[in-house]
């Protein structure tokens, strides 16, 4: 009887022991699955394209639904809200990304509330990085075009040789022209000038030359009348 007694009270001596092992495992599985700000990470990076993205990502096992705010800083105060969305989170990690386009070194809130469970800003603040993104696409494009202007200089150098043609037909030109220029001018004001300055004519010149006839004339009848009166005296 003593020993079945003492099996017995190690029996409940080790249903006791392993029932509070129990316990203690399903408490400690059910906090691993529990929700916390620490299954919650932010990034700052560039996308694709080049622009600055947000992506916030959700490792929590028990798929707790969760919403996600991220506000831009400016001297320890919510300067814009950038945006909000809601996650899912999975043992694997949910994502969301939010499009920003961030300056570098800019601070960044990120603040998760899942149900009641959850309900703070991811320590300490997002920080962007110190260099900005650069869009690769445009560097591309900028080789694409050198060729072109490689080729361009090619047809302005074939059209040389007639310009070198010209040069040679602009000094024949003004050498042809300067004597015609100097023959025309010089002998037709010469010859008005020297014409007017040896007659001396003008528009009074036809009244003096009959003025003059006319005293000839006159001159002619009174010499002769005088010499008929002195005729007809010396007769009487």
């Amino acid at each position: 009887m003593s020993i079945s007694s003492r099996t017995a009270r190690s029996v409940r001596i080790l249903g006791v022991a392993s029932a509070a092992a129990a316990a203690l495992a399903l408490g400690s599985a059910g906090d691993a699955l529990a929700c916390t700000i620490r299954d919650f990470s932010a990034v700052a990076s560039c996308g694709d394209n080049g622009k600055g993205v947000i992506t916030v990502t959700d490792k929590d096992a028990s798929g707790t639904k969760a919403t996600v705010t991220v506000y831009l800083e400016s001297n320890g105060a919510d300067a814009k809200k950038i945006g909000e969305q809601t996650v899912t989170g999975t043992r694997q990690g949910a994502t969301v990304t939010f499009l920003e386009d961030w300056a570098p070194g800019a601070q960044y809130r990120v603040r998760i509330k899942a149900g009641n469970i959850v309900d703070e800003d991811i320590s300490p603040d997002l920080t962007a990085p110190s260099k900005a993104c650069t869009t690769t696409g445009t560097t591309p494009s900028a080789s694409k075009s050198a060729p072109p202007a490689s080729t361009a200089p090619k047809p302005s150098e074939t059209p040389a040789p007639p310009s070198s043609a010209t040069p040679t037909a602009t000094p024949s030109e003004p050498d042809s022209t300067a004597p015609a220029a100097t023959r025309d001018n010089s002998p037709s004001p010469a010859a008005g000038d020297s014409n007017l300055a040896d007659t001396g004519a003008g528009s009074d010149m036809p009244v003096i030359i009959g003025v003059a006839g006319g005293l000839v004339v006159i001159g002619g009848g009174a010499v002769f009348f005088a010499m008929r009166r002195r005729g007809a005296s010396k007769a009487d």
